[in-house]
């Protein structure tokens, strides 16, 4: 498993002091050892306790359960972000969104239970949260595949989102999922059957 990186950016809006800021850290710290043992649903009085502060605190923190699980994942947004840059430009587009979605795949197993979480219905996805950078950055990618022409125009971020969130649920709770199948099958029902600049099938 990969480890996690440095800690997170300070959150948005007025500095923090220091004591705030360290329990900040130290929440979003435990959170994730929290969330990596026992996935999305963990008890978040729990995490405070281990974190050494009180509910009061960590709810002025983070209101809501979301937005506790928005941070820890912000802190693998870097890395993830960092690996989609070559992939944007990629000489072959089709192979750039499947070793995309073999990576989204991957970075969303990190955390048991949190397919659900990080891929939501489009509309609760909140603006610059983990969801929606990768929900964008999922349809600028399939959107360079489908201009190529090799995979289907008819095809839309939505329900390829849903595609990839089902691998993701399955593999929460399969130990024998293999995920690289899974997405090539998805890759395969993508792709255009029927292009008019290709010659016909041998027998067919």
């Amino acid at each position: 498993m990969t480890a996690p990186p440095p800690p997170p950016p300070a959150p948005p809006g007025r500095p923090m002091r220091a004591d705030a800021r360290r329990n900040y850290e130290r929440l979003v710290q435990v959170a994730t050892e929290a969330f990596l043992e026992h996935g999305a649903d963990a008890s978040l009085d729990d995490i405070a306790k281990r974190a050494g502060v009180g509910p009061g605190t960590l709810y002025r923190h983070f209101p809501v359960r979301q937005d506790l699980i928005d941070a820890v994942l912000q802190r693998w947004m870097a890395s993830v972000l960092t690996e989609a840059e070559p992939l944007r430009v990629a000489a072959d587009p089709v192979e750039a969104l499947g070793m995309w979605l073999r990576r989204l795949v991957a970075h969303v197993q990190v955390f048991r239970g949190l397919s659900s979480a990080l891929i939501p219905p489009e509309d609760k996805f909140k603006e610059s949260s983990p969801a929606w950078v990768l929900h964008r950055t999922s349809e600028e990618l399939l959107a360079r595949a489908q201009e190529s022409g090799e995979i289907r125009s008819d095809i839309d971020i939505k329900e390829l989102m849903t595609l990839v969130s089902g691998v993701t649920w399955a593999c929460d709770r399969g130990k024998e999922i293999d995920a690289d199948r899974l997405i090539d099958l998805i890759m395969d029902g993508l792709r255009v059957r029927d292009r008019p600049d290709r010659p016909p099938v041998a027998g067919a």
